[in-house]
């Protein structure tokens, strides 16, 4: 197994070397650049669009399988999860409280590029032989870009993220992690009820996975967040000395304290882009597949409402875990890795009721963790509908719950290495082709927002 860590780990660092991390936020600084930083002044206008439905989508034009706001819910079901728990660990603990900053840089002009693949999974999108709508890098690399080698990569990176990264070990090894280490529950018992779970939920289709993603992806988020301000409102008092270390050690070289070995700079930028990537999955070409399913007839509203998932992935959800986790100290723990240096951190921070710091975590991460599986599972599936048609779901979807029932018993570390391995192999083609149509994403958003201005005249 050590042999084995250590070649994954080779081939990791080749993967995530200097190029695809210029390649990931230089995508993301080009596209802000081109559309006006519509990251920041478009954002009002996208959470409107997320709670709002599309008045022209009336039930005769409607062309789509879920509404928009279930596709965000489908996004955020496969964006949420152990990356905005376990990854926000990971990186601190690797990089030092510095990589908090670059999870916040990368996901700031990721919004850009979530924009731009939804916008274009729109346009591009097919009906395929069941009827539903397929969507998402590999048809928009095929019928925009032109390039049908491009979209094939694409389409087998993407089963092989669903199958051995983001999808199913991951996911399914902190979860079972989080609830032996809080419930003393056997692995085996846990990974029997979640593999069952993924089962009756996954065989239902698009639909049944938006449903489940409707209900649980808010409630969860909320209450993660309602339960993490608490904790901040109560160490109130040392979030200004957080704040400050976290943007020195972003451009300072973090010192070794406590199990802590110090990190460069270089260090924390590497650990944060690549666990915000893995947490936001801007670049990745995940979340288009996902719009691409949605009721609209605009490919720019919802390219706006699909951006507002990685606003909310890191700008919040992330940053509570990473904040908590720095002032309490835990981050410097060698006594503590990933699920469990969260654990700890919240423990912690409520003394007076440890138990319920320790329910946080472990409900959020097993809900977050159960999501991003069925997300990731229909994201699978669109791919290998691509490459085979659709006669290869049903196979794909059997493959998928094996896989899950074996993810329990993989080691973390390996577990983390080729999910980042096969995450930076699926961004290369969509990042690629995301370039290559920018001019198409720049003058649909430019008409799209002229057209509004115009019928905002005609109101006036």
């Amino acid at each position: 197994m050590e042999q084995a860590n250590i070649f994954f780990q080779k081939i990791n660092g080749l993967v995530w070397g200097p190029p695809l991390l210029i390649l990931l936020v230089g995508t993301g600084i080009y596209l802000t650049i081109r559309l006006g930083l519509l990251q920041i002044f478009k954002l009002p206008l996208a959470l409107k669009y997320l709670f709002t439905k599309d008045p022209e989508m009336t039930s005769d034009k409607a062309k789509g399988d879920i509404s928009a706001f279930a596709s965000v819910c489908t996004a955020l079901s496969a964006t949420i999860g152990t990356g905005n728990i376990v990854g926000v660990a990971t990186a601190i603990r690797l990089g030092g409280p510095g990589a908090l900053f670059w999870m916040w840089m990368a996901a700031f002009f990721g919004m850009a590029t979530k924009y731009a693949e939804a916008l274009l999974a729109v346009k591009y999108r097919v009906v395929d032989d069941n009827g539903q709508m397929s969507g998402g890098p590999m048809y928009y690399i095929e019928r925009g870009l032109n390039n049908k080698f491009l979209a094939k990569m694409f389409a087998i990176f993407g089963i092989g993220v669903a199958f051995f990264g983001i999808g199913t070990f991951a996911q399914v090894n902190s979860i079972t992690s989080a609830v032996e280490i809080a419930f003393n529950v056997p692995v085996v018992i846990t990974g029997v009820i979640l593999t069952v779970a993924v089962a009756m939920v996954t065989l239902g289709g698009i639909k049944s996975i938006s449903k489940v993603s409707e209900i649980v992806v808010p409630f969860m988020a909320v209450s993660y967040v309602l339960c993490t301000v608490v904790i901040l409102i109560l160490n109130a008092s040392q979030l200004p000395a957080t704040f400050a270390l976290i943007i020195k050690a972003a451009f300072t070289p973090t010192a070794a304290a406590g199990g802590f070995l110090g990190a460069s700079v270089a260090l924390a930028l590497k650990s944060g882009v690549s666990r915000g990537v893995f947490s936001n999955e801007s670049g990745l070409g995940s979340a288009p597949i996902a719009a691409a399913a949605a009721k609209t007839n605009s490919c720019v509203r919802q390219g706006l409402v699909q951006m507002t998932g990685t606003f909310f992935d890191t700008i919040i959800i992330c940053t509570m875990t990473g904040v908590t986790l720095i002032l309490s100290g835990v981050w410097s723990n060698p006594a503590y890795e990933g699920a469990a240096a969260t654990t700890q951190a919240f423990r912690s921070s409520l003394p007076a009721f440890p138990i319920v710091g320790e329910l946080i975590v472990t409900i959020g991460l097993i809900f977050f963790a159960f999501t991003t599986i069925l997300g990731w599972n229909y994201y699978g599936e669109r791919c290998t509908e691509y490459l085979f048609g659709v006669k290869g779901i049903k196979i794909y979807k059997y493959i998928f719950i094996v896989l899950v029932a074996v993810g329990p018993f993989l080691k973390l570390n390996l577990v983390w290495t080729i999910a980042d391995i096969v995450n930076g192999l699926m961004a290369i083609p969509n990042l690629i082709a995301i370039i290559g149509l920018s001019g198409v994403v720049v003058n649909e958003t430019r008409v799209f927002f002229d057209d509004l201005k115009l019928k905002s005249k005609k109101i006036a």
